[in-house]
């Protein structure tokens, strides 16, 4: 039995995991869920696929249920607790005490108590993992009991974003978001497009991923951009496939590209960056504008995807003025032959425009 604790978009990070389930073959079965974790049965693979996820904090392996199930915790010199579902203090230092109590006739051990934290984050448990132990207590409608076994790397991702020798820090797609959305195709393997590829964010997740890795971008100098990281990442990262590199217009794509694609995975452009928040007649206006530009693009996928083939594509949406959050309705993608099979909103607080993430299936 596993538990995974999903991440700062929990709709998202949960979408993520079962399209991640189908694209690897996985089977689950669902013990017990809430909005940040969820508890279920699975075969050891989903161990070793683990760092494929995004959208994911922590994989745990469940021990037992209730407070007794301490008994059953591997000796640890050093540890920490995360509990989940429950914010009190209290119970926290207690089991912690009840964990040190049980270890005493193995051995001393010490138990970090980090300040106004109740579960612990993946940065702070990778400094010490493996040898510091993070026991997890996850207060569902039973108390499960566990020990973190994968933790996601933000050191890792941190590195593919700030640590490539091109930058383009607005308008490059966090590496986070790029793997939460190759995942979201739910396909395994294959030919993969990102045709507004920019600085290589995407492209470098395909190439991470062992996929056939294609980019395209109508700026030559983001398609230079993209080389020089490509190169980077295969050095840093020992990448053994190489990328197919175009400059080209995503609205003429036959044109660039001989081969069909089972999967296009992008983030186009999106607008000039917005001042304030619109109003909703403004914000309207601004995507009727930018769909003149999608409607062509979307025509243009029609001629190099695979039948049954898969988009991942990041439209515009608006934090409006008075809170609200629109999202257009695009019913000329069923025109063109696009079936929209999901949509996700992705964003920060402080964003003016908001990702509203599509699946979509080509008929």
């Amino acid at each position: 039995m596993y538990a995974i604790i999903y991440g700062k978009n929990p709709k998202l990070s949960e979408a993520e995991f079962w399209a991640f389930t189908k694209r690897f073959g996985l089977k689950i079965k669902i013990i017990e869920s809430s909005r940040h974790w969820m508890v279920f049965d699975s075969g050891k693979s989903v161990e070793r696929l683990f760092h494929r996820l995004g959208g994911s904090l922590k994989l745990v392996k469940i021990i037992g249920e209730e407070e007794e199930a301490i008994r059953d915790l591997e000796y640890a010199k050093h540890f920490t607790v995360s509990i989940y579902g429950k914010d009190d203090w209290k119970l926290w230092r207690k089991l912690g005490s009840e964990i040190k109590k049980h270890f005493k006739s193995q051995g001393s051990s010490k138990f970090f108590k980090p300040a106004k934290v109740y579960a612990m984050p993946s940065e702070l448990v990778l400094k010490g993992f493996p040898e510091v132990k993070d026991f997890v207590f996850i207060f569902g409608g039973n108390l499960y009991v566990g020990e973190t076994i994968a933790v996601a790397d933000p050191f890792e991702l941190k590195k593919l974003d700030v640590e490539r020798p091109v930058q383009r820090a607005i308008l490059s797609i966090p590496p986070r978001l790029a793997r939460i959305m190759v995942n979201l195709t739910e396909i395994r393997q294959g030919n993969f497009l990102d045709p507004f590829c920019g600085i290589g964010t995407i492209v470098q997740e395909f190439l991470l991923q062992g996929l056939n890795a294609y980019g395209s971008d109508s700026n030559p100098k983001a398609i230079h951009g993209a080389k020089e990281n490509l190169k980077w990442l295969k050095k840093e990262f020992r990448t053994k496939r190489s990328a197919h590199l175009e400059v080209c217009d995503a609205r003429k794509l036959k044109h660039c590209f001989r081969v069909k694609f089972d999967a296009i995975v992008t983030e186009p452009y999106m607008g000039k960056p917005l001042k304030y928040h619109p109003t909703k007649g403004e914000a309207i206006k601004l995507a009727n504008e930018l769909d003149r530009f999608y409607y062509s693009v979307f025509d243009s996928f029609g001629d190099v995807l695979k039948r049954h083939g898969r988009v991942v594509f990041v439209f515009p949406a608006y934090k409006l003025n008075d809170g609200r959050i629109y999202r257009k309705e695009r019913k000329w993608l069923g025109k063109l032959g696009f079936e929209v099979m999901a949509r996700y909103t992705d964003f920060e607080e402080r964003h003016r425009v908001v990702r509203d993430i599509h699946v979509l299936k080509y008929r």
